[in-house]
C-alpha cells in the first residue's frame, strides 16, 4: 500500500508534495520521495524512512519547479531496500517519472516481454518500474518530438489491455506534462481537484481527498477506473476513459482500516461507512450475544472508534477509550517479524486499568490479520483486570492475501485461514469472538454510494476481480511474504550494509 501525490502549479510546488505526503503517511512508512521538472531537468530525492526524515532543507531547495510528484511506500512483496522507494525515472522516449499505487499481477510476464520485445532492462524487482516502462514503450511508438494528448491516451489504453492488477499511478513527461490513470477495476483510490491562483489554475492528484485538503485544493471528483487526466506544461486539461472494461471494484480494505476517516473514497465518505460498520455489527451482537452481559464497549485505537462509538449507541452501553496508543508506533500487521510485532503491541497501547477491573468488556477492532495483536490485547485487557474479554471485528474473517497492493501475510500466517471461529477466539484468549458478515460490510460501505454495486473483497471470500490468480501465484506470494523470508531479506541487506560500512572504513 503506497500514498501518491501530483501536483501541476503555477509556482514551486515542493513544499505543497511534502505536506501532502506528511497526511498521506499512514499509507506508507517505509520509504518516501519527490521528483520535480525545473528548467527540463529531473530533480530527485527518494530514500527509506518518514517524510519528515527524508526531506531536509538543502533536499528542498534542490527540488525545485511548478510540477512535481512524490510517493510513500509499503513494500507490496517485502522488499524494504532503498533502491525500490519511488518515485522511478527512465531517459527514453523524452524522460519519464513514475509514483504507482497497487500491485502487478503479471509483472514477471511484463518484464520478460520489456526484455525480450522491447529491449528494455528493468533494474529492480518493483512492478513500479516494470509499469513504467510499459508506458515509457507504449509513448514511444509514434516516433514523435510532440506528443498530443491522443498519442499518451493511445498509450495508456494499450497499457490498461497489457498490464493486469490494481494500480493508481501519476506520471511526468518532460517537455509535455503530467498524466494520472487508475486501473480498468479502479482497486486503488485517486482522485483530483484544482484550485485559482494569481498566475492561474492548479491541479493537483492524490491517493485520497484529505492531501487535496491540506493543500487547499478543492475537490473535483475521483479519477475513473480506467480513465486517464493529461495536464500539459501550459495547464490545458484533458480527459479520456482507456478501457472498454472499466467498472467499479474499490478495494473495501481501504474503508475498513487504510484510508482516513477524514478523507471521501469513489464518493464515499470513509468516517460514515465506519459509521455503518457500527451500526451493523452492533446489531449482529445485540441479536446474537443478547445471553451476555457486557458493561462496556472499548475500541482498539484508532481506526476502530468510531466504529465501536456507534456500536455502543446501538447496545445502549457505556464507551470508553480504554487504551492509549502511542502514535509513534507503526502499524503492527506489516511489520516483518513476530518477535517484532509482539514488542511493538506492547510499546503501541497502554491499557487504563480502572476502565477494566471487575468488568465484561467488548473490545471492537477494525479486523484481526494474525492475531498476533488481538491476543496481546485481549492479555492485557486481563491484566487490568477484566472480568470477561469479548471481541469484535468490524471486517470479516481475512482467509486469502491481498494482491493489488496491500503487503498483507502470507495465507498461512492468516489466523483465520482453515479456521473456524470457535477456533480463532481461542487462539487470541477471548471469552467470545464475532465478526462483521461479508453482507453486512458492503451494505455498511455502499450505503454511501449506491451506484457502486461491486467491491474487492478477495481477502475475505478469495475472489480475485482480475481473474487471473491461481494457486501457483499464490504460492509465489506466500514465498516472497512469509516471515522466514522476508527475516533472510533483512539479514542479507544488513551484511551487505555491514560490509559496504567496512569497505568504507578501510
Amino acid at each position: 500500500m503506497c500514498g501518491i501525490v501530483g501536483i501541476v502549479g503555477t509556482t514551486p510546488v515542493n513544499q505543497a508534495i511534502y505536506d501532502g505526503l506528511t497526511v498521506l503517511q499512514h499509507r506508507g512508512q517505509d520509504a518516501a520521495g519527490i521528483i520535480t521538472i525545473d528548467n527540463n531537468t529531473f530533480s530527485l530525492r527518494k530514500d527509506n524512512g518518514l517524510v519528515k526524515d527524508v526531506f531536509h532543507t538543502r533536499h528542498m531547495k534542490r527540488l525545485q519547479g511548478t510540477m512535481g510528484i512524490g510517493h510513500v511506500r509499503y513494500p507490496t512483496a517485502g522488499s524494504s531496500s532503498s533502491a525500490e522507494a519511488q518515485p522511478f525515472y527512465v531517459n527514453s522516449p523524452f524522460g519519464i517519472a513514475l509514483a504507482h499505487n497497487g500491485n502487478l499481477t503479471n509483472a514477471a510476464k511484463l518484464k520478460d516481454e520489456l526484455y525480450n520485445v522491447a529491449k528494455r532492462h528493468v533494474n529492480t524487482t518493483s512492478d513500479s518500474e516494470v509499469l513504467l516502462n510499459i508506458l515509457a514503450h507504449e509513448l514511444a511508438k509514434p516516433n514523435k518530438l510532440n506528443l498530443e494528448p491522443d498519442d499518451i491516451f493511445t498509450a495508456i489504453t494499450t497499457v490498461n489491455s497489457k498490464v493486469v492488477g490494481g494500480y493508481a499511478s501519476i506520471a511526468m513527461i518532460i517537455g509535455h506534462g503530467m498524466l494520472a490513470f487508475r486501473d480498468p477495476n479502479g482497486i486503488r483510490p485517486l482522485v483530483f481537484g484544482k484550485r485559482e491562483t494569481e498566475r492561474g489554475m492548479e491541479y493537483m492528484f492524490a491517493s485520497e481527498s484529505v492531501a487535496l485538503d491540506a493543500d487547499g485544493f478543492e475537490f473535483v471528483r475521483d479519477v475513473a477506473p480506467g480513465e486517464a487526466i493529461f495536464v500539459s506544461d501550459d495547464g490545458e486539461l484533458f480527459s479520456k476513459q482507456c478501457s472498454d472494461q472499466a467498472a467499479y471494484s474499490p478495494c473495501i480494505f481501504e474503508f475498513v482500516y487504510f484510508a482516513r476517516p477524514d478523507s471521501t473514497i469513489d464518493k464515499m465518505s470513509v468516517y460514515a461507512t465506519r459509521v455503518n460498520m457500527g451500526t451493523k455489527l452492533g446489531e449482529k451482537v445485540k441479536k446474537q450475544w443478547a445471553d451476555k452481559e457486557i458493561d462496556v464497549v472499548i475500541p482498539i485505537p484508532e481506526t476502530s472508534c468510531d466504529i465501536a462509538l456507534e456500536m455502543a449507541s446501538v447496545l445502549e452501553l457505556p464507551y470508553r477509550q480504554g487504551f492509549v496508543k502511542n502514535r509513534y508506533i507503526g502499524r503492527t500487521f506489516i511489520m516483518p517479524g513476530q518477535e517484532m510485532r509482539k514488542k511493538s503491541v506492547r510499546r503501541k497501547l497502554n491499557a487504563i486499568a480502572q476502565e477494566f477491573k471487575g468488568k465484561n468488556v467488548l473490545l471492537v477492532d477494525d479486523s484481526i490479520v494474525r492475531g498476533t495483536t488481538s491476543a496481546q490485547i485481549v492479555e492485557m485487557a486481563r491484566e487490568a483486570g477484566a472480568k470477561n474479554v469479548y471481541f469484535a471485528s468490524a471486517a470479516p474473517e481475512i482467509r486469502f492475501p491481498n494482491v493489488y497492493g496491500i503487503d498483507m501475510p502470507s495465507a498461512t500466517e492468516l489466523i483465520a485461514h482453515g479456521r473456524e471461529v470457535e477456533d480463532i477466539n481461542q487462539s487470541i484468549g477471548a471469552d467470545g469472538l464475532i465478526y462483521q458478515s461479508l453482507d453486512d460490510l458492503i451494505a455498511a460501505v455502499s450505503k454511501e454510494n449506491p451506484a457502486i454495486t461491486q467491491f474487492e473483497t478477495s481477502v475475505f471470500d478469495g475472489h480475485y476481480v482480475t481473474g487471473d490468480i491461481n494457486q501457483d501465484y499464490l504460492n509465489q506470494i506466500d514465498e516472497l511474504r512469509n516471515d522466514t523470508a522476508k527475516n533472510d531479506r533483512e539479514n542479507a541487506m544488513s551484511s551487505g550494509l555491514e560490509l559496504h560500512n567496512q569497505d568504507a572504513a578501510e
